[in-house]
């Protein structure tokens, strides 16, 4: 075997480092030129006292949602698209590490296991997975999708989220229907604050109950038709009884001798 020296045990480490900080260099300055590319938003979130800017696209109540690519605690990507048909319940916050992001998320949590089925929750921030795993497990949290949107920041960039020279993402709320359109959006107003959980779990209930009354409508007129159609072909089978009775009481009478030919006979 052959044994290495101190020196270029040391010398291995070095060309290990370096490679790694021009990588990380590299990346970074990617993603600072990919930000200056994007859409600034001035006037809408406060950190403190001071207006942030906001990178990104803002979305608005309405439109289809922007499809968008974050990872699970295994890197794994996953999409929205991945959720076709359900109702997306999305919290957006800057950091599971702070105390406001950790109470908004545990309490998310709590709610998602009293919701309908058809309503999924996920929760996102630029937190590395290892650190969402981390909370997840020590807080209990298994209710709710956490995901992290450090990688590509494909869902900061298309939801407009992305707060300029922190990179971590700014406290929102998302409800996304079972057709892949915003029904609900709540940028909260300081980044310190808490959303309004009632009124995003009023809207989220009252997305549902609307869904299934549509369908319940959509069931009924269905139906309609077929059972009009069943009464008629109903009908016509009666009517047609009921003739071929006439027929065969009128074949199986007696023949009537008038008087005259009896005598004849």
């Amino acid at each position: 075997m052959i044994k290495l020296s101190t020196f270029n045990i040391l010398l291995f480490l070095l060309t290990f480092s370096s490679a790694l900080l021009i990588t990380t260099i590299k990346t970074v300055q990617a993603q600072s030129t990919s930000h200056n590319n994007l859409t600034e938003t001035k006037n809408l979130v406060k950190a403190n006292d001071k207006y942030i800017t906001l990178l990104g696209n803002q979305v608005t109540v309405g439109e289809q949602a922007p499809n968008f690519t974050v990872v699970d605690k295994n890197f794994s990507p996953i999409k929205l698209s991945d959720f076709s048909g359900q109702i997306v319940l999305i919290s957006v916050v800057p950091s599971l590490d702070t105390g406001v992001c950790s109470l908004q998320t545990k309490r998310f949590n709590d709610e998602s296991a009293k919701l309908p089925k058809n309503i999924t929750t996920l929760t996102i921030s630029n937190d590395l997975p290892f650190a969402q795993k981390r909370f997840c497990k020590l807080e209990g949290v298994d209710q709710v999708k956490v995901l992290s949107d450090s990688v590509w920041r494909d869902f900061g960039e298309n939801y407009g989220l992305i707060i300029k020279d922190m990179g971590i993402l700014t406290r929102a709320i998302f409800i996304i229907d079972s057709q892949g359109r915003i029904k609900y959006k709540e940028l909260v107003a300081n980044i310190s604050q808490h959303p309004d959980y009632a009124k995003a779990l009023t809207a989220v209930k009252n997305i549902t109950t609307a869904l299934i009354e549509k369908q319940l409508v959509k069931d009924r007129v269905t139906k309609e038709p077929i059972a009009k159609v069943q009464v008629t072909k109903k009908r016509i089978v009666e009517d047609q009884v009921t003739k071929e009775q006439v027929i065969k009481q009128e074949t199986d009478k007696p023949e009537k001798i008038e008087p005259a030919k009896m005598k004849k006979q």
